[in-house]
C-alpha cells in the first residue's frame, strides 16, 4: 500500500478541487474553452431535439425546452454564446448581454 505525506495528499486535494472549479463554474469554463467553431451536422437530429430560447438578455435568461419539459435558467455564459452564434447566423445584432 502507497503511504502519502501530508503535503503530498495536499497537493492531490487541491488539484481535484482545482479540476472540480474548472468543472463546475460557467466562467471559468467559458475561458478555457476557445469558442464555438461553426461545423456541418454529424449525423441526423436526436429523438428529441433540445431548444433554447433567450428569454431576457439583459438578465441572462435562457429557456430550455426537451421533450415535454421546460425550465428556465440564469446563465449569462450561455445567454451571450448563444446570441453571439445568432448574430454569425444573421448578421445582425439580436440582442445583448448587460
Amino acid at each position: 500500500m502507497t503511504r502519502f505525506s501530508r503535503l503530498s495528499f495536499l497537493k492531490s486535494a487541491g488539484a481535484a478541487a482545482g479540476v472540480a472549479a474548472a468543472t463546475s463554474s460557467p466562467a471559468l469554463a467559458a475561458a478555457i474553452d476557445p469558442g464555438a467553431v461553426e461545423t456541418k451536422p454529424s449525423g441526423p437530429l436526436a429523438r428529441e431535439p433540445v431548444v433554447a430560447i433567450v428569454r431576457d438578455p439583459g438578465l441572462g435568461e435562457v429557456t430550455v425546452m426537451a421533450g415535454t419539459t421546460e425550465k428556465t435558467y440564469k446563465d449569462r455564459t450561455l445567454v451571450k454564446r448563444l446570441l453571439k452564434a445568432a448574430a454569425n447566423n444573421h448578421g445582425v445584432n439580436v440582442g445583448e448581454v448587460g
